[in-house]
């Protein structure tokens, strides 16, 4: 809602009328990052819920909370200079990758314990309990 606001409040202070797309370089740039905003968040609800069901639950909530703050940030860095979106960019993709190796680890787990019988959820837990405090470094 953040987003579309802006966009909202940016296509009406460049052209008085309605959303449409020709307008100054920071109506493009706002849209620009509404929309890189709006292509991510299928993929990071999907890694999120996998990561949440077959790994742990926790680390992935803290991890999601971390995503939706470096999004906030990468749209507001998009809205000064390109290069200031950087940071949030990357961070992001950083966190994607977290949950996406915990929904691998979880679906490993998930093939040992029918093909071999041996459990790992315990350790998986364990280390990305520990490994989720690292997302907050830069």
């Amino acid at each position: 809602a953040f987003f579309a606001n802006k966009v909202e409040h940016e296509s009406r202070h460049c052209n008085g009328k309605g959303l449409q797309r020709q307008g100054s370089s920071s109506f493009d740039r706002v849209y620009t990052a509404n929309q890189n905003c709006g292509h991510a968040y299928p993929t990071f609800l999907a890694v999120l819920w996998c990561a949440g069901l077959l790994c742990s639950q926790a680390p992935a909530a803290f991890a999601g909370l971390m995503y939706l703050f470096v999004r906030q940030k990468y749209f507001v860095g998009y809205l000064g200079e390109r290069t200031q979106s950087i940071p949030g960019y990357l961070f992001g993709k950083r966190i994607i990758l977290f949950l996406f190796l915990m929904s691998v680890a979880g679906i490993l787990n998930y093939y040992l314990v029918y093909f071999f019988g041996s459990d790992f959820e315990i350790h998986i837990k364990t280390i990305t309990s520990a490994i989720s405090p690292l997302l907050l470094i830069p």
